[in-house]
């Protein structure tokens, strides 16, 4: 029996093509577009449209961060919204400036129901707008409940007609 010696023409080949592709993987991951954080985000946004349950939640605020608070090239419109999940309540917030064109961030009363979609694994992981879904309900109008007093029975006043 004979061994595999390197000057084996099946050896010498079989080495040269390892090598081949070991370098081709290499220069693939090194040469491909890597994602934008704004692809990223866009990417989440659809997975979590497509993937993630939808629960009850309470926009809570509106807000836009300057670039020089921000530290971004660009002003930040975000919606800050609660949910709760087993017990557990999570404050979120959501970057929508760059859906910005689908809706008006000021037209956004706080206060109001909305849904958001959250990921089961992941309950932070959650969005109330995204390309093709949104959570903000624009058929509901919020009415602010009137402060409830408590009244002395004592002190009510009755009125008599003379």
């Amino acid at each position: 029996m004979s061994g595999l010696s390197l000057r084996d023409p099946e050896v010498v080949g079989t080495l040269a093509l390892a090598l081949l592709c070991a370098g081709g993987a290499v220069a693939y991951l090194a040469l491909r577009k890597k994602p934008t954080p704004e692809e990223i985000e866009r990417e989440r946004r659809a997975e979590l449209v497509l993937s993630g349950r939808i629960i009850d939640g309470t926009v809570i605020d509106i807000s836009e961060v300057s670039p020089q608070e921000s530290g971004q090239p660009n002003t930040l419109r975000l919606i800050l919204y609660k949910y709760a999940i087993g017990g557990v309540e999570y404050e979120c917030s959501q970057d929508v400036s760059a859906l910005s064109d689908q809706f008006n961030l000021h037209e956004v009363p706080v206060g109001i129901p909305c849904s958001v979609r959250y990921d089961t694994h992941r309950p932070e992981n959650s969005i109330v707008i995204a390309e093709s879904w949104s959570g903000l309900r624009d058929t509901m109008h919020y009415v602010p409940q009137p402060s409830r007093r408590k009244t002395n029975p004592k002190s009510r006043s009755t009125s008599t007609a003379l």
